[in-house]
C-alpha cells in the first residue's frame, strides 16, 4: 500500500523531496502558501499553514505530516496530534527550533556545549550582559529569525531598542564567539529510535546567508568528526527529533565546538548530500518520518562542494543559463528552485564532487557563476 506524506510549506525543501518520493514509491502532497511556490509541482492544496482547519483538512488523508519550515504555530501542531495525525517532527520537538530561548535552556539541560547566553528583558539587562562579555554581544529575536534576520551584533542596548519595544517577552543575548569557522552536523532519527549521522561539513556564510558548504569539513580531525556526530545524535535523542536535524556549530581555535542553531528539517547545509552521499537528506527525511530503515550516509567521493545561487541573473531567467553552464562544467549538478531572481534570494545551488578539493570547489563556483 502506497504511503502518503503531507508536507506543510511549499518552498524549495519540499520541492527537493519530490524526486526521492517518486523513487521510494511514496505519494507526496504539499500544502503551499500560494500558487507560485517552489514546490507547486506537488501542490495538492493552497492555504494558510497558521489556520488549524486548513491544515487539518490537508492532513485528513495522509499517513504523516512533516514540514518545509518550522513556522507552523504550536496550537495548529497540537490540533493535528489531538486529531490522531502522525506529526514528525512533533510539537514537543519543534518548540526547540521555534523558540531560541527554549532551545538554549534545553541544550543546557542536556549538557551540550554552547555560547554563554541570557534572556534579557530590557535594555538594562542587555547592558549588564554586555559589561560581562567585553562590551559586544549577539542579540537575537527568539522566534522567527532565519538567514541572518532577527540577529544583530550590538555594543549598545539602543541598537535593539525597537526589538524590545515590539517584543512581548525577553530577547536572547549570546556571547560573541571568536570562532575560526562554522560547521554543520546532519543527523536523521526515526520514531522507533534509529539514528544516523552524516560527516560534519564546513559552511561559509556571507551576510548571514549560507554561501558554500564543503563536506567533509577540511582539516577536521577524527576526534572532531566523532565529537560532532555524537553531539548531533545526543541532541536528536534528547529533543525527541524525528526526521532530519541540522546542528549548526562554531569551531574555536582550540577545536572546541559550540551549538549555534538548530533546524528540524532538510537544511541548506545538507544540500551536498543530493549528489555527494549514498542517501540524500531529502530521501532520508522521508524514510525517517515514515519510520522506514534509514539509508547509508557514506560520501560518494572524497569531497562534495555546494555553492548557493543567490539572487540570480540581473537580466533574463535562470533557464537561459543552463546550456552554457552544462557545456563548460559537465560534472557539476545544477539544482534550481523555480523562483524568480531577486537580490539575495536563494534561487538554486550547484553541487560538485570529486577526489580533489580544489577541482570540486572550482567546478561548483564556476558553474554557479553562470547564474549570477
Amino acid at each position: 500500500m502506497t504511503k502518503t506524506v503531507g508536507v506543510v510549506g511549499g518552498g524549495q525543501l519540499a520541492r527537493m523531496m519530490i524526486a526521492p518520493a517518486v523513487e521510494l514509491g511514496v505519494e507526496l502532497r504539499v500544502l503551499v502558501e500560494g500558487e507560485a511556490m517552489a514546490a507547486s509541482l506537488a501542490a495538492t492544496a493552497v492555504g494558510d499553514y497558521r489556520d488549524a482547519e486548513t491544515v487539518l483538512a490537508f492532513a485528513r488523508d495522509v499517513d504523516v505530516i512533516t514540514f518545509d519550515h518550522e513556522h507552523v504555530p504550536q496550537p495548529v501542531l497540537r490540533a493535528l496530534v489531538d486529531a490522531g495525525v502522525a506529526v514528525h517532527p512533533g510539537p514537543d520537538a519543534l518548540q526547540f527550533a521555534q523558540d531560541k530561548l527554549v532551545m538554549r535552556s534545553r541544550l543546557a539541560e542536556l549538557g551540550a556545549p554552547q555560547p554563554d547566553w541570557a534572556a534579557v528583558a530590557d535594555e538594562a539587562d542587555l547592558r549588564s550582559f554586555l559589561d560581562d562579555h567585553g562590551g559586544r554581544a549577539v542579540v537575537k529575536t527568539p522566534r522567527g529569525g532565519y538567514d541572518g534576520k532577527g540577529v544583530r551584533v550590538v555594543s549598545d542596548p539602543a541598537d535593539v531598542a525597537e526589538w524590545f519595544a515590539a517584543s512581548d517577552g525577553p530577547l536572547l543575548a549570546e556571547e560573541l564567539v571568536p570562532f575560526t569557522r562554522e560547521l554543520a552536523q546532519q543527523v536523521a532519527r526515526r520514531p522507533s529510535g534509529q539514528v544516523v549521522a552524516y560527516p560534519v561539513a564546513e559552511t561559509v556564510q556571507r551576510d548571514g546567508v549560507c554561501a558554500e558548504v564543503i563536506a567533509p569539513a577540511p582539516r577536521a580531525s577524527e576526534r572532531l568528526m566523532e565529537v560532532a556526530a555524537r553531539l548531533g545524535v545526543t541532541i536528536a535523542e534528547g529533543l525527541g527529533v524525528t526526521g532530519m536535524l541540522a546542528v549548526e556549530l562554531f569551531e574555536t581555535a582550540d577545536e572546541r565546538i559550540l551549538v549555534n542553531e538548530l533546524a528540524m528539517r532538510p537544511h541548506n547545509s545538507g544540500h551536498w548530500t543530493q549528489d555527494g552521499a549514498v542517501t540524500s537528506q531529502f530521501e532520508q527525511h522521508l524514510r525517517a518520518v515514515l519510520d522506514l530503515p534509514l539509508g547509508a550516509t557514506d560520501p560518494l567521493a572524497d569531497w562534495a562542494v555546494m555553492v548557493n545561487i543567490l539572487g540570480g541573473p540581473a537580466a533574463g531567467g535562470l533557464t537561459d543559463r543552463f546550456a552554457a553552464a552544462m557545456a563548460e562544467h559537465p560534472t557539476a549538478k545544477i539544482h534550481t528552485y523555480g523562483k524568480d531572481p531577486r537580490p539575495g534570494r536563494k534561487v538554486g545551488h550547484v553541487n560538485a564532487v570529486g577526489d580533489d578539493l580544489e577541482d570540486a570547489v572550482y567546478e561548483a563556483r564556476a558553474a554557479a557563476g553562470f547564474f549570477s
